[in-house]
């Protein structure tokens, strides 16, 4: 259930490679229990912007709060354990382990700073469990993540993330490369997860995918904000139009919209 407080506040956001401003001071925000969708072409920001609010690279400038905690400063390791959990447009994962092995390391690391040893302990494999039972990957825990096809391994980065328990969930190109079924079986899990109570913000290319899912919807360009709306409003804004989605794009999200269900 979406809250009318912001779990997550960005202001002025900034990330500089040399004189490249990669993020060029984007402010937004989150509610608790809200699916935001950020698009907009390759080269835009968004996976740089998301690399910057989870701590994998530092900002040139502005502020993130995660509640009332300024995470900027902090390392990745800090913010995925105050509730930020990510995946990555490309399939991270350790191909010589298991399924089960990935999202125990996930559940491990995940919860909580770890100085003494490596065992794991009933709670990280009851998060592990229940992760991989929740993305359907139960029946191939045992199996070497190397031989797993395009949509179990979007899968597992789902599993590692959430045995971590997060609060909040960023997700980066969840359904690129994947079919038309595939897409419908992780927009229901996503919805699944938010109905649950994690917050979420997602960047795709998948318009269908990104508008259908999203609460509210930012559309980046050079590293700015050149659009924030309901999903409905996007092909209906000219900037939008002319920079990224072209015509014909424009065309069948209209037709897509125009043919939803009142209150879908």
């Amino acid at each position: 259930m979406t809250t009318h407080e912001p779990i997550l506040r960005c202001e002025n956001v900034v990330k500089r490679f040399g004189s490249l401003a990669a993020v060029d001071g984007v402010s937004l925000s989150v509610r608790g229990g809200e699916i935001l969708g950020i698009g907009g072409p390759n080269g835009a920001g968004k996976t740089t912007f998301f690399d910057v609010v989870t701590g994998i690279i530092p900002a040139s400038g502005g502020q993130v709060h995660f509640g009332q905690t300024d995470i900027l400063p902090l390392p990745a390791d800090r913010i995925c354990h105050l509730g930020i959990a990510r995946t990555f447009q490309l399939n991270a994962a350790f191909d010589r382990m298991t399924v089960r092995e990935n999202v125990e390391i996930a559940a491990f690391f995940g919860r909580g700073a770890k100085r003494f040893g490596f065992r794991l302990g009933r709670d990280v494999r009851s998060a592990t469990d229940a992760a991989l039972e929740f993305v359907g990957l139960a029946g191939k825990a045992d199996e070497t993540v190397s031989q797993l096809p395009v949509l179990d391994r979007k899968l597992l980065m789902i599993a590692g993330a959430i045995a971590t328990a997060p609060k909040m969930l960023f997700l980066d190109e969840p359904v690129g490369g994947l079919n038309a079924g595939e897409i419908d079986q992780i927009m229901a899990m996503v919805l699944r997860l938010r109905d649950q109570g994690l917050t979420i913000v997602l960047i795709e290319h998948v318009m269908r995918f990104l508008l259908a899912l999203s609460d509210r919807v930012i559309i980046m360009h050079h590293g700015k904000v050149i659009f924030e709306g309901l999903p409905g409003q996007v092909a209906e804004d000219q900037t939008v139009v002319d920079t990224y989605l072209g015509e014909s794009t424009r065309k069948r999200l209209k037709t897509f919209f125009d043919n939803r269900a009142p209150g879908a």
